[in-house]
């Protein structure tokens, strides 16, 4: 029962993203090609995001896309183990139960009508208390076919029993500090990240929060309507879809041809494919799945220890958030308002000095390793014509938003529909086609629903003035540029260590990055120092996404990757520092 729900949500998923790469697609054609456009297709794109939002959320609460911090829990004893995970079902009771009653509370507030559409408002907060309703069902369906129906039962008791408790609690301490303490415990206990931050919202209204449970739902699907987060459903389309056209494999084949008979030139060879697949795909976990399935075997065959092969994998695929187009960048476009073609450009510069570190490392470290046999320079040349077309790809992103003839959601479009055509001409079955809209509308639900559940939490931050008080804590301290940079430095890399890059990015960047202009420090510089910090925490326990992600594929144990992987984190610590110094420079 529980599969056949899955799979009637995911096909229903991708033909949403379907519909919405239609939509923003026809609209870019009729602006351009003929001075005209469809009224409306900004708000029905942002109508169709967060209805993809809302079918894709019961199916990112597994797997590693829920961002469960759950290395803590797999080292208790089973009955312990047993307790957290009652414990962790339980949170994701109380943030369903979050969105499905809030959600109605909120649908029967609201009478108003979308004057483009024609449609009742009420339907944005009630798609999102349907998810609450379908991640519910889904939760119980899937513990009673694992034989876990007497736990789930008692989640549901403890999820339920908390939802219902009085709400005029007196507390001394501010709400939103309330509230990220409460959602650590719930990280602590193993609950998906995005249903902790729900559900600490939800608790923290007992303690004074001025966001009650219908503003709350409302306040998630504002967080959700703007029209730059359509961009993130696009560029992960597009990564999936250059990977099945076959594109990136030739990415590898000019790699190859370019560095392969350099020592360590296998190596070198992933190292520079991640430079040139970022340019794609815009989401690291994309790369680190990609690098483990295409590079991996490789490098064992040749003679590198499976741990190192893996580290160099995840180590590399640091650069797919930073280099443009990076999701990353649009997370924090939208957190605060920087200029999304001045991020991308700095984290173009970002992505090559951490690159040209890790090559580095990467030579230190396999010196000794032999080198691929020299191609020649008729083969060079040959493998550049055919990466030619997904290299374009890079052009038609950064090109077009930096020169300011689309934005980067139409730009992401434009991606997406040109991938489309290239694994259409590879001739892809339908089944691959479909797969990887399935895949990507699931991965751009789960990102949705992280934006939407920081919302909550960044308005409960902003009306603490959270950010103030960094601000006005710095200010005592001299308000130095490099003071601040040295503490946002230590912030950003202990956060990273525990905390997803997106989440860590809604909640910190609107309170550090006040603190950083009042010191004098380029915003830009300061946005790309930001996402630099948090992906290194992708290779950095007890969390390591990157990590996870690659030992989950290659089988090598996440303990022997992380230290694996310490040179190349040095060698990414060596290239933060020079971003630093840059930006002191500025």
């Amino acid at each position: 029962m529980a599969a056949a729900i899955e799979a009637a949500l995911s096909t229903f998923a991708a033909t949403v993203l379907a519909a919405l790469l239609a939509l923003v697609l026809g609209s870019v054609t009729l602006r351009y090609l003929f001075s005209t456009g469809l009224v409306g297709a900004e708000v029905a794109g942002l109508w169709l995001f967060l209805l993809l939002v809302a079918l894709g959320m019961p199916l990112a609460a597994s797997g590693p896309l829920s961002m469960r911090l759950d290395i803590l829990v797999k080292l208790l004893p089973q009955r312990l183990r047993l307790l957290a995970g009652v414990a962790a079902d339980s949170v994701t009771v109380l943030a369903a139960l979050t969105l499905l009653l809030g959600g109605i509370d909120a649908a029967g507030l609201m009478g108003s009508t979308s004057v483009v559409l024609g449609l009742p408002d009420w339907l944005r907060p009630a798609a999102l208390a349907a998810g609450g309703a379908l991640l519910m069902a889904l939760l119980l369906l899937r513990r009673v076919a694992e034989g876990c129906g007497l736990p789930v039962l008692l989640s549901v008791l403890v999820g339920a029993g908390v939802y219902a408790l009085p709400v005029d609690y007196a507390a001394s301490w501010p709400p939103s500090l309330v509230a990220l303490m409460l959602a650590g415990i719930g990280l602590l206990f193993g609950a998906p990240l995005a249903h902790c931050l729900l559900a600490a919202a939800a608790l923290a209204v007992p303690f004074g929060s001025a966001l009650l449970l219908p503003a709350l739902v409302t306040n998630a699907a504002s967080g959700l309507s703007r029209f730059l987060l359509l961009a993130i459903p696009f560029f992960l389309l597009a990564g999936g879809l250059l990977t099945i056209s076959g594109a990136a494999e030739r990415l590898v084949r000019l790699a190859a041809s370019l560095v392969g008979h350099r020592r360590a030139g296998l190596a070198q060879t992933t190292l520079l494919t991640s430079l040139l697949f970022s340019g794609a795909s815009g989401s690291s976990v994309a790369n680190a799945a990609f690098g483990a399935g295409t590079f991996y075997p490789q490098l064992v065959r040749n003679g590198y220890p499976p741990a190192q092969a893996g580290a160099v994998i995840a180590a590399t695929s640091v650069l797919d958030n930073v280099i443009p187009p990076s999701i990353a960048f649009l997370l924090l476009a939208a957190a605060t308002d920087l200029s999304v073609g001045a991020l991308l450009l700095g984290g173009a510069y970002a992505g090559l000095v951490m690159a040209a570190c890790l090559a580095v490392a990467i030579h230190l470290v396999h010196r000794r390793t032999d080198p691929m046999p020299r191609v020649t320079g008729q083969e060079r040349r040959s493998a550049l014509l055919a990466a030619l077309p997904a290299l374009g790809l890079v052009l038609v992103v950064v090109g077009g938003i930096r020169i300011g003839l689309v934005t980067p959601t139409e730009a992401a479009a434009l991606a997406a529909g040109y991938a489309l055509l290239l694994a259409v001409a590879h001739r892809s079955g339908r089944a691959s086609l479909w797969s990887t809209f399935r895949q990507s509308a699931i991965e751009a639900a789960a990102i949705g629903l992280l934006i939407g559940a920081a919302a909550p939490m960044t308005f409960l931050l902003a009306v603490d003035d959270v950010a103030g008080m960094v601000t006005g804590f710095v200010t005592s301290l001299g308000g130095q540029a490099v003071v601040v940079l040295l503490l946002c430095n230590l912030v950003l890399l202990t956060t990273g260590l525990v905390l997803d890059i997106g989440a860590a990015i809604l909640l910190l960047a609107p309170i550090l990055l006040p603190a950083a202009v009042a010191a004098g420090i380029d915003p830009i510089a300061f946005g790309v120092i930001l996402v630099v910090n948090l992906m290194i925490g992708g290779v950095t326990p007890p969390v390591g996404i990157l990590i996870f992600v690659v030992s989950g594929l290659t089988g090598v144990e996440a303990p022997k990757l992380f230290r694996a992987v310490t040179p190349y984190l040095a060698a990414l610590l060596v290239a933060l520092l020079l971003l630093c110094l840059a930006a002191l420079v500025l």
